[in-house]
C-alpha cells in the first residue's frame, strides 16, 4: 500500500519531466534540488517543467544487459543534454543502434519501465527517442 501512495505522490513527475529552477541565477536541476549550489543561501528554487527536447550527448549500446533487459537487446543508453541546460540519463527507443550519433536530437516519450510480476503492476515513464 505504501508502494502505491508513493507512487500517486509523485506521478507529475512520472509523466512531465519536472525539474527545479534557482530564481537567482536561472541555473536549472533535473533531478530537482532543494538549494543551488552556485548561490547556496541565497537561492530561490521552484519547480520547472521541462520541454522534454535534446540532443545526445554521449552513448553506449548495450549488447549484454541484466535479466531484466535480455529481450531488448541491443539497445542505447544516452546522456541526454536537454535543450533547457540540464543532463539527463536515458534509454533511447525505436532506434537502430549502430544509426545513433552523438548530437542527434531527441524527444521524450512515455514507455513501460517494469512490470511487477506477470499480473502486476506496469510502472511507466520517460525515454527518449531520436526526432524525425
Amino acid at each position: 500500500m505504501k508502494d502505491i501512495v508513493r507512487g500517486w505522490r509523485h506521478i507529475q513527475q512520472r509523466y512531465n519531466l519536472i525539474g527545479s529552477k534557482c530564481l537567482q541565477c536561472g541555473n536549472v536541476f533535473f533531478p530537482s534540488r532543494v538549494s543551488c549550489p552556485e548561490c547556496r543561501r541565497k537561492s530561490k528554487i521552484e519547480n520547472f517543467k521541462f520541454s522534454g527536447e535534446g540532443k545526445i550527448h554521449t552513448f553506449s549500446v548495450i549488447h549484454t544487459p541484466t535479466d531484466e533487459f535480455k529481450t531488448l537487446t541491443p539497445y542505447v543508453v544516452a546522456i541526454i543534454e536537454l535543450d533547457e541546460g540540464a543532463n539527463l540519463t536515458s534509454q533511447i527507443v525505436d532506434c537502430d543502434p549502430e544509426t545513433v550519433k552523438i548530437g542527434d536530437k531527441v524527444e521524450m516519450v512515455f514507455r513501460k519501465i517494469k512490470a511487477e510480476g506477470e499480473d502486476g503492476v506496469i510502472s511507466y515513464g520517460y525515454k527518449f527517442k531520436l526526432k524525425n
